[in-house]
């Protein structure tokens, strides 16, 4: 009787798209270039503006922390390109839509556009979770302290799961960081850690975060089911065949949803860094970035009988109390404490009446003395800030008109503290940019191969993305930061629930073990390296 062998029975494996491309000699190069270039062009900005606000005289220990900084915060945008823009390019990847090489400097584009049109709400929504009193004194050993602390842990957690190949979240991991400083902050002045943080600001940032990808998987499934349902054409809901690229509709299809995820997380996640290095340049070179000078002098009247109305408003609440003294301390207890005393409100109108006289004394913002731009800043922002937390510390029974004017001259601070220079947005684009053509293979395959069971299909690829493509765009209107990472790859899981195609637990796993450890991880990162730099400031 003969022996039998067992024949192992070959299966089939999914065509794979090449990804093993090997950065040229002349990429490499070409890429330094433009790097160079930016920073180039970054000095030239600020050596400008700060010639045109009239004061040259900084030490040049300053220049040298402000360029240690500003490439630690490009340093983060890029790493931010290749860790998040990944998710963007692998649909059009793995679907055979466009090739590797061409994908990646498609979506970086896109990216750089996406920065540049960007409105800045995120940008200063983000920053506003940090502590009232470093963002009042952000020049100081403690404001340096905080900006290198949070963006160093940042890059290094982002760098660390970019090496496992784990699509977390950049948003998440900042968001983390500016807690981490905030709590250690408050720690070091004697109070609560969670006296530290702008809580009522996490929560809707949190809530942003947690939700997106919940709406990336039930809509991403329910998209494809719709698409099934309404668009009854085979090869959409096919695998690739082979090397061979989809049907010229489809392919459309997909390349649209890839640019418009490019363009939306440019608009959104680019804006995190913007706002951290406004936060660095208001440090070193107050008299140039401190306020506005882009604020049209016509401008200054109407601000002026705007805060005239104001302080009125204000005033019928002071309830005969009079304040003696700075009101300063007063307004920074009721943002940084949330609590309401006899002394907020005359403190408050006493403030905008100073705020007001300091702008109508010099007729315009481009006009105020470079010893006294910080400060007009910080009443500006403080007011600002004190506008945003009262209504969530007390009823205010306000009438309509004048909610609608303390929501004008909210704005008008707005406009004349919170801006972003164009050259900013530039280096910004740039950054994230190049970072997506350089470092985006470990995230693609991940997303390609190893969350659904089966090999992504057209149909599953543009679902996950218009589905990233709309959450995001959304997010920015609103000003709240959520992860590309997050959304569409919860939303690759989606597609292949819905399809029955079966997901991939151990990294489904190893994606949500990211994201839990993410906040933690990077609150104590940021809270540790800000106690050593307070020490070594």
């Amino acid at each position: 009787m003969s022996s039998l062998t067992a024949v192992p029975i070959a299966r089939p494996v999914p065509d794979r798209p090449k990804v093993e491309y090997k950065t040229s000699r002349g990429t490499a190069i070409g890429v330094a270039i433009v790097m160079a270039a930016g920073l180039a062009f970054a000095a030239f900005s600020i050596w400008r503006d700060v010639t045109t606000a009239g004061n040259t005289h900084h030490p040049m220990a300053l220049y040298v922390l402000l360029a240690v900084a500003l490439v630690i915060a490009l340093g983060f945008e890029f790493v931010n390109g290749f860790h998040d823009t990944a998710n963007a390019v692998a649909t059009v990847i793995y679907t055979h839509s466009l090739m590797p090489n061409y994908a990646v400097v498609w979506s970086g584009f896109f990216n750089f556009l996406g920065v540049l049109t960007s409105t800045g709400a995120v940008a200063f929504g983000v920053v506003s979770l940090l502590p009232v009193e470093l963002i009042l004194q952000v020049g100081s050993d403690a404001g340096f302290a905080m900006v290198f602390a949070l963006l160093i842990a940042a890059i290094i957690w982002n760098l660390g799961t970019w090496w496992l190949g784990l699509p977390a979240s950049s948003s998440h991991t900042l968001i983390g960081s500016i807690i981490g400083v905030g709590v250690a902050n408050a720690m070091l002045r004697g109070r609560s850690g969670t006296s530290g943080v702008d809580w009522d600001q996490a929560l809707n940032i949190g809530k942003a975060l947690l939700l997106s990808p919940v709406v990336g998987f039930i809509f991403s499934g329910l998209l494809l089911l719709v698409m099934k349902f309404l668009v009854r054409k085979p090869e959409l809901y096919a695998e690739p065949k082979g090397n061979q690229p989809p049907p010229w509709w489809v392919r459309a299809l997909l390349i649209f949803t890839c640019t418009g995820v490019s363009f939306a997380h440019g608009s959104n996640d680019g804006q995190k860094g913007m706002g951290l290095i406004m936060l660095i340049l208001i440090g070193t070179v107050p008299t140039a970035y401190a306020l506005n000078r882009a604020v049209p002098d016509s401008a200054v009247p109407a601000f002026e009988q705007t805060s005239q109305a104001v302080s009125k408003i204000v005033d019928a609440k002071a309830s005969g109390y009079a304040i003696a003294g700075d009101p300063r301390p007063a307004v920074t207890s009721l943002v940084r404490d949330k609590i309401v005393n006899e002394g907020t409100y005359p403190s408050l109108a006493a403030l905008i009446r100073d705020i007001s006289g300091q702008v109508s004394n010099y007729k315009t913002l481009s006009n105020l003395p470079p010893e006294q731009v910080g400060n007009t800043r910080n009443d500006m922002y403080l007011v600002s800030e004190a506008l945003r937390t009262l209504p969530k510390v007390q009823n205010n029974e306000l009438s309509p008109d004048e909610a609608k004017t303390l929501a004008s001259y909210k704005a008008s601070l707005d406009h004349s503290t919170k801006f972003i220079p164009t050259w900013v947005k530039v280096v910004v684009a740039l950054a994230l940019g190049l970072g997506t053509m350089i470092g985006w293979k470990r995230i693609v395959i991940t997303v390609g191969e190893k969350i659904g069971k089966t090999h992504l299909t057209y149909g599953q690829g543009a679902s996950a993305e218009l589905v990233a493509m709309v959450t995001i765009a959304a997010a920015d209107q609103y000003g709240l930061p959520v992860s590309t990472t997050h959304v569409l790859s919860s939303g690759v899981a989606g597609t292949m629930a819905a399809n029955g195609s079966g997901v991939q637990f151990a990294t489904i796993r190893n994606v949500a073990l990211a994201w839990v450890l993410t906040l933690p991880c990077a609150i104590l990162l940021s809270g540790t390296l800000y106690l050593i730099f307070s020490r070594l400031f």
